[in-house]
């Protein structure tokens, strides 16, 4: 798959940020420590910003402006990486057509790498947009810019898909039913959290929780003295 057949698969932006808050949570849940995962409400002022990285040279990122949204991903070994030349290029046609309200992220320091704005995908869609766009890049039958494993948790956004996820990344069984009432954003309570980690500091949780936009459903329980 590449970014054409993503696009169509790409939910609308409200439901992406919903998925971006919940695997944050999630992530952070399971390793507060290296989270896959994370979250910043508030980036910028007005701009939320939601990204992976895999700690193999590969990530993402989704920026959520009041303009639209902003979303690129670097597969490192992907046909399109711009490190198969040098100096290093975009895939052609990666930034055509990339609207000028939103056109300053690809320029962002956060998202350069040796003042080079690394990224094998791209994608956009504006306020008041009805679909995902991208620029007129094409790729060969063989080819491919790492659309298909970078996005495809984002683009199925289902319980069953970031267990599948987490029980790789993080190396141990995972609540499914724990997944899903955070990705439904039912308020958080002290069992939902034990139930994905039993070493996870529920009030670090809970402030991290309340700073994406989660309910908090009851305190945990306090340890007789």
């Amino acid at each position: 798959m590449t970014v054409h057949a993503l696009l169509p698969v790409l939910p609308a932006p409200d439901v992406l940020l919903a998925r971006c808050r919940a695997f944050a949570l999630l992530d952070f849940i399971l390793d507060a420590e290296a989270p896959m995962h994370a979250f910043a409400s508030n980036w910028r002022a007005g701009v939320d910003l939601a990204s992976m990285d895999n700690g193999s040279g590969d990530q993402y990122a989704v920026v959520f402006d009041p303009a639209g949204v902003f979303l690129y991903g670097f597969d490192h070994e992907s046909d399109a990486t711009p490190w198969r030349e040098s100096p290093r290029a975009h895939w052609p046609g990666l930034l055509e057509g990339l609207p000028s309200s939103l056109a300053h992220y690809a320029a962002a320091p956060e998202f350069g790498f040796d003042g080079f704005f690394d990224a094998t995908v791209c994608a956009w869609r504006e306020k008041h947009a009805e679909a995902w766009e991208c620029g007129p890049v094409e790729f060969a039958a063989d080819e491919s810019d790492g659309a298909d494993w970078l996005f495809d948790l984002l683009a199925d956004g289902s319980a069953e898909a970031y267990v599948g996820f987490a029980e790789d990344y993080f190396e141990r069984a995972i609540d499914r039913d724990a997944v899903a009432a955070i990705l439904a954003r039912a308020p958080l309570s002290s069992r939902t959290v034990t139930s994905l980690s039993s070493t996870a500091d529920f009030e670090a949780v809970a402030a991290q929780a309340r700073t994406l936009g989660y309910a908090i459903h009851d305190q945990p329980a306090l340890r007789p003295r």
